[in-house]
């Protein structure tokens, strides 16, 4: 290797070259394509490493004739779900060569969503990544940019190539089939926000799995997503001694059911069960630690990344639904039955 060989940037055909793989193909993986034969990946890898190669947005910018940037739509960036989905997008983006530009909405409405995409839409960006998991959401999308590559979380939709999503139906089942098999007569249910298309999918799969094992469902406790709201449905749940188990939509407001239940001396879980919803770090150091369903926010962000990189580059690739576990921890248990 000459010195002007070491002092010069190494390009993709040098780490095509290297790789004994064609530059396309090195376009793939550093893409994030999964149609790519894991050992070429890990040939194409080890040639990235030892060229020290990086991405050249403004040379790929100029010759793709791309801004090379993403519109991102999010909400509630206080809540750990959205805002640990955005932290996925906005590094599969920096890794992939891509800036982002993010318009946070306030208020989850129809018109706030129809302004930040009407935003977006008028702005340079090559696609967009909306979070905001709202009902309706896929018509508007359709609306206000037709022309641009939109992907989209939609829970409880079938995934295809412009949407990303949680199996929640399943997450949702897994929780109340959970507290029926401890010996539970029913279950009852805190849901999040109406119009949310998680608080519907939650319901639907609580629904499903109390019907499936011949129980009662008794009317949805309405909650906001918030702990306060949770505390607010807590103090409900204490009035009526029928309810021995409970599967609230977050963890927040677990963590509210809970507070309130023990100000009323009632004992998670010796006299109710509760089961949270997301997986939050501080679940597993609630007072009992929570047992609840665990989604992975940080690669479904990663994923509408890849999905929408993959509609810009004329590569569409479905996505199947992503799976949620179910992590049992204390404050449900067999025990609590009298």
């Amino acid at each position: 290797m000459t010195p002007r060989d070491i002092t010069k940037r190494p390009t993709m055909v040098d780490v095509a070259q290297l790789a004994g793989v064609s530059h396309q193909t090195v376009a793939r993986v550093l893409n994030g394509s999964i149609h790519v034969d894991p050992k070429t990946r890990s040939l194409v890898e080890d040639a990235v490493l030892k060229l020290r190669y990086r991405k050249n947005p403004t040379a790929r910018a100029l010759a793709t004739r791309r801004t090379m940037n993403i519109g991102v739509v999010s909400f509630g960036l206080s809540l750990y779900g959205p805002s640990l989905s955005l932290f996925g997008v906005v590094e599969a983006a920096r890794q992939n060569g891509y800036a982002t530009t993010l318009s946070a909405l306030e208020n989850v409405n129809k018109d706030s969503m129809r302004s930040a995409l009407e935003h977006l839409a008028h702005s340079p960006v090559d696609g967009i990544i909306c979070l905001a998991p709202y009902q309706g959401i896929a018509d508007m999308l359709q609306e206000q940019a037709p022309n641009v590559p939109i992907v989209a979380f939609e829970p409880g939709v079938v995934a295809g190539t412009r949407s990303v999503a949680f199996d929640e139906v399943l997450g949702a089942r897994l929780a109340t089939r959970h507290l029926i098999g401890q010996g539970h007569e029913s279950v009852w249910h805190v849901s999040g926000s109406p119009g949310w298309l998680g608080t519907d999918t939650r319901i639907r799969g609580w629904h499903a799995e109390l019907s499936a094992a011949g129980k009662v469902a008794y009317p949805v406790i309405e909650g906001d997503w918030t702990a306060r709201s949770g505390y607010e449905a807590g103090k409900l749940i204490s009035t009526d001694r029928r309810i021995t188990a409970v599967f609230v939509a977050n963890d927040q407001m677990a963590l509210g059911v809970i507070k309130a239940l023990a100000e009323e001396g009632i004992r998670v879980p010796e006299n109710v069960s509760v089961v949270g919803y997301d997986d939050v770090p501080e679940a597993a150091y609630y007072r009992p630690s929570l047992t609840t369903v665990r989604l992975d926010f940080n690669d479904l962000g990663r994923r509408c990344l890849q999905q929408v990189v993959g509609l810009i580059e004329g590569e569409p690739q479905p996505m199947p639904l992503l799976q949620p576990d179910l992590i049992v921890r204390d404050s449900s248990h067999a025990g609590c039955l009298p």
